[in-house]
């Protein structure tokens, strides 16, 4: 994109936007329509990209287990270096909320496909042209939402209805730095202090206790 001029840039940025697809696919269908913004999203959404059967198949297969039927670490891992992103990156999260996933580090076959029809990918060059509108969903406020209440599912062990203290603040470490909270390294310290995880599963009460705990410490120092 950088070879673009500044009004076309623009163009494309929008495109992404809206449709949520990639660079790629953008630049496309804007010639296709003389770029037209308007008119290119009009017809990308008159003509929906439909994945291939076949190819998410062979995308499942690349990443599953050689013992079970599933996608573990090692596919995972896998996934992580042919998309270039790091493991620890958010953007792993994000996807597993599109794949609806039960459990942390690991996509049944279900989950897998089913999360890549929604993202209409079915290669990973694809799912790489994808990365950037799936990481600028964090900054969509109802995604964001959706996004902090499945991690606090999803990351909890097998079987347990709570997750451990380390956990979930690993979690608040990954999420909430997204909001640039100036106090959550502090936050985190207080609970590691107390050995009690609250119960802030809610963002909304979470940023909440935050703004509070915020408050507290700046009229302690006055």
């Amino acid at each position: 994109m950088d070879q673009l001029e500044n009004d076309k840039r623009e163009l494309v940025e929008r495109f992404m936007y809206v449709a949520g697809e990639g660079e790629k696919v953008a630049i496309e269908y804007l010639n296709l329509c003389d770029w037209d913004v308007e008119a290119s999203i009009d017809y990308f959404y008159d003509t929906p990209v439909l994945v291939d059967d076949a190819l998410l198949e062979a995308l499942y297969n690349r990443y599953k287990d050689p013992d079970i039927d599933m996608i573990l670490v090692d596919g995972i891992t896998l996934l992580c270096n042919d998309l270039e992103v790091d493991p620890q990156d958010i953007i792993m999260l994000v996807i597993s909320w599109h794949m609806n996933a039960s459990t942390m580090c690991e996509y049944s076959k279900m989950e897998f496909l089913r999360g890549l029809q929604e993202l209409s990918v079915d290669t990973v060059e694809k799912f790489r042209d994808k990365i950037s509108y799936i990481r600028s969903e964090l900054n969509d406020a109802k995604k964001f939402h959706d996004i902090y209440n499945f991690a606090f599912s999803w990351a909890k062990e097998k079987g347990q209805k709570s997750m451990a203290l380390d956990t979930a603040i690993g979690m608040w470490r990954l999420l909430i730095a997204e909001k640039k909270c100036p106090l959550l390294d502090h936050w985190c310290q207080f609970l590691q202090n107390l050995q009690v995880l609250p119960l802030f599963e809610d963002l909304d009460l979470l940023l909440n206790l935050l703004r509070g705990f915020h408050s507290c410490v700046l009229h302690d120092n006055h």
